[in-house]
């Protein structure tokens, strides 16, 4: 009888070499991700930093700059303009997301959340699985020539720019935001209700306030897909290397220069590192965005 109790000794055996061989595969799989990770963060660095080290270019002309002519004599690699472009885009087509995606995470959660989330929630997943190269053939067909013929010019620009960007972050940051508001204990509500206060007390007064930090992280991680979008951005904002001084002139990002000239560049050249430098800006910006999420996540927590 004791013996039909106690498991077999083959049994026990195959269930250690199981779990050490996941813990094995999981091992690599980690190391791999680690050596992958620095690798790009070496590449892309040593690439970039080479513009300044071993060309000779200033790093205050780079970031300060105002002028990109790298086959002009004398050339010129000023980045200020890209970088203007990349963050007022960037911060303009959040300030439209942003309270678009909170009003459809409060509809979806607060209001009718049965029939929000049959409804919106499937179309919100469709936008997000667009790819941008649609986003940006339809702000060329549909966005440019609307802001043509309401303001005049050629309708390429900034504007532009930011109404496609801000279309495309609405998934992201309202998927977030909607999340973070079902996760939302119940009994807050039912606690605000039960003290006299209205639905949309409840929501401006308890809600909002509860779970700012996790709403702040989608509008971060929207803003980190917006900053180094490329295609889309460069269909529709025109792609001029200066620093522009209203929302309906042409203007240039980041990823839109280096998509554009990266091909036309000899590996090891001036402009080919000048444009390794912008790619690390990007990365130095993408490792701010996610410093951001985590101290707002930390922040919630507590």
């Amino acid at each position: 009888m004791n013996n039909k109790l106690k498991p077999r000794r083959p049994l026990r055996e195959k269930h250690y070499w199981e779990e050490w061989t996941g813990r094995i595969y999981t091992s690599i799989c980690v190391v791999f991700l680690i050596v992958v990770m620095f690798s790009i963060v070496y590449f892309v660095a040593s690439k970039g930093l080479s513009t300044f080290f071993q060309n000779g270019v200033s790093l205050r002309e780079f970031l300060s700059g105002k002028t990109w002519n790298p086959t002009g004599e004398p050339a010129a690699y000023g980045a200020l303009p890209f970088i203007t472009g990349s963050f007022i885009t960037t911060l303009l087509a959040a300030l439209i997301a942003s309270p678009l995606s909170l009003c459809a995470a409060l509809f979806m959660t607060e209001i009718v959340p049965g029939k929000g989330k049959k409804i919106l929630q499937p179309a919100i997943e469709l936008l997000s699985g667009i790819p941008s190269v649609v986003y940006g053939f339809i702000g060329l067909s549909v966005i440019v020539p609307l802001l043509r013929s309401m303001f005049g010019g050629a309708g390429v620009g900034i504007a532009a720019g930011c109404l496609v960007l801000s279309v495309m972050i609405l998934p992201t940051v309202t998927s977030i935001m909607a999340d973070a508001l079902s996760a939302l204990p119940k009994g807050l509500r039912e606690s605000s209700y039960a003290l006299g206060a209205t639905r949309w007390q409840t929501i401006y007064r308890v809600i909002i306030p509860t779970v700012l930090p996790a709403l702040l992280t989608g509008i971060v991680l929207g803003m980190a897909r917006a900053f180094g979008e490329a295609l889309a951005v460069q269909m529709v904002i025109g792609n001029a290397p200066h620093v522009p001084t209203s929302l309906l002139e042409s203007a240039s990002t980041l990823t839109s220069v280096i998509t554009l000239s990266m091909g036309n560049t000899t590996m090891g050249s001036v402009h080919n590192n000048a444009l390794w430098s912008m790619a690390l800006v990007l990365l130095v910006m993408t490792f701010v965005f996610v410093i951001l999420v985590r101290l707002l996540e930390r922040r919630n927590r507590v």
